[in-house]
């Protein structure tokens, strides 16, 4: 299983049906290298999708349950957060009423490939929400 982008090893997992509205697909990926997501079947992940993912493999920052799953397709959208504003917003509002601290979160995330300034990001989720 490899990101279609930079072929990276990737994360795949099930999405809620609560948040399904803000994921490429109810079966979705996410990059360990570049944070990007998308249908865990462009990855070759078929078969291999989780209930509950491992995200730490990711970075440790990452949250288990729904909470750690709302956080990944957060991190799928942070390349545009003039189009995804509305997204982003109810995935970190979905991760705290699952019990993730999503600013904390944020604040802990280190991925340095990540396809999107992680830094600038941070800052501007906080004036988000």
């Amino acid at each position: 299983m490899s990101c279609p982008r930079c072929d990276a090893d990737v994360v795949a997992f099930a999405v809620p049906a609560a948040i399904r509205d803000h994921a490429p697909a109810a079966e979705t990926a996410i990059c360990t290298r570049c944070l990007r997501t998308f249908p865990a079947a462009e990855a070759g992940a078929v078969g291999a999708i989780e209930d509950a993912p491992d995200l730490s493999a990711i970075d440790p920052a990452f949250p288990a349950g729904e909470g750690g799953v709302a956080l990944a397709l957060a991190c799928g959208h942070l390349e545009s957060l003039a189009l995804n504003r509305a997204s982003i917003e109810a995935l970190v509002e979905h991760a705290e009423r699952s019990g993730a601290d999503a600013f904390a979160f944020f604040e802990r995330l280190d991925v340095p490939d990540a396809a999107f300034d992680l830094e600038r990001r941070r800052s501007a989720l906080l004036d988000m929400v």
